[in-house]
């Protein structure tokens, strides 16, 4: 089987469609980007998109049912890989969400719920989900921020925070009644919490970042 130049995971959950459109506006062409479900698709990828939403026990469950576990935890660690959203929170150790559940653990963290009755700076209430624009703060430097203005504002939709484990491994910020990690970095593998694809100019030129990476930070 020939590689793809990118593999988008499957696994029933996300918003496939409009990650695989940006990643070809972005890259300026289809070829070479596949949503699949195949292992081996994903195992064979030059670079691989982990995308998601809804609830991480789903997700879980989803990616153990289609074999998808290995190949994703593999990619994670030796290829240039962007996780999003709840493909973000996937990768951690842990998630409070769906009663407990382990995830990939290629990221040393763990995801906990946005308090209910949070107020922000002014004294409004928080909404949960935190849904919207956020800016996002660049608390450290990586090649997929090149081009892209520290404090620009990037589209969120969740319910679920990463808490790092390690600090050293977030590289964007942002906040929603207290500041949270809204990118995580290790190695080759880097996760936003915000959507990319919903995040229009600043999206796509974070998707073009990826398409150009090598895999190497730090």
């Amino acid at each position: 089987m020939s590689a793809l130049r990118v593999a988008v995971v499957d696994y029933g959950m996300g918003n496939l469609r409009s990650v695989r459109r940006a990643l070809a506006h972005a890259a300026g062409a289809e070829t070479g980007i596949r949503v699949t479900a195949d292992p081996e698709a994903v195992a064979s990828a030059e670079r691989v998109v982990l995308p998601g939403v809804g609830a991480i026990g789903d997700c879980m469950e989803e990616l153990r049912r289609l074999e998808l576990q290995d190949a994703v935890r593999e990619a994670a660690s030796n290829r240039p890989f962007l996780g999003v959203c709840l493909g973000m929170q996937a990768l951690l150790r842990t998630s409070e969400e769906s009663g407990g559940v382990g995830g990939l653990d290629v990221m040393a963290g763990h995801a906990v719920r946005f308090p209910e009755g949070g107020l922000d700076s002014a004294g409004r209430r928080l909404k949960v989900p935190h849904m919207g624009w956020s800016r996002v703060c660049q608390v450290a430097e990586h090649p997929l921020w090149c081009g892209i203005e520290e404090g620009t504002w990037f589209y969120f939709v969740h319910s679920y925070y990463v808490v790092a484990d390690d600090p050293a491994i977030v590289v964007g910020e942002a906040e929603h009644g207290r500041p949270f990690a809204a990118a995580i970095a290790k190695g080759p593998c880097f996760a936003a919490q915000f959507h990319p694809e919903k995040s229009q100019d600043a999206g796509l030129r974070l998707y073009r970042n990826f398409l150009d990476w090598d895999g190497s930070w730090r």
